[in-house]
């Protein structure tokens, strides 16, 4: 699972989604029956873009300019690990890794095959549940998160019954 950015949780940690965000991801897996500790989970860009905001550190949408810095490094560990499967969460990832054209309303939850895995799906952002402004609109945002998620279930357990 490839997500934008570390948010200020997970820059101060040092890990990928610890905080808020983080604990949306987890719900949802286990809504879907996926143990996080058996999905690699990184960002594609490596460091927390922010804006200062008095003692706040403000999350900003990475610049181009960033994602391309941190390509080297989400192409080598996608290399390294060979997936047969890789999830981008938000669009920033999804567009990281499937090019500049990608729309995530228009094209969340479809498997298309490119450079890092003949399966390669985009869903929403855990974040984005956050930041929705109302409480429909959570939930909505969340269940196009867990829908996608169960796409990426079933696909697996097709994948399991293939080998």
């Amino acid at each position: 699972m490839v997500g934008e950015q570390p948010g200020n949780s997970e820059d101060l940690a040092g890990r990928p989604f610890v905080g808020p965000a983080g604990e949306i991801l987890d719900r949802a897996l286990q809504e879907v029956g996926l143990d996080r500790s058996q999905v690699y989970v990184t960002n594609a860009v490596k460091h927390f873009a922010f804006e200062e905001r008095g003692k706040r550190r403000i999350h900003r949408t990475p610049r181009q300019s960033e994602i391309n810095a941190c390509r080297p490094w989400i192409e080598a560990e996608l290399d390294v690990l060979k997936p047969d499967m890789v999830v981008c969460l938000g669009a920033t990832a999804a567009k990281a890794l499937m090019g500049s054209q990608f729309r995530l309303t228009q094209e969340h939850g479809v498997f298309r095959s490119t450079d890092f895995a003949k399966r390669t799906i985009a869903t929403y952002h855990p974040s984005a549940v956050l930041r929705a402004d109302t409480e429909e609109s959570k939930h909505a945002i969340y269940q196009l998160l867990v829908n996608d998620l169960t796409t990426v279930v079933r696909e697996e357990h097709k994948l399991a019954k293939k080998a």
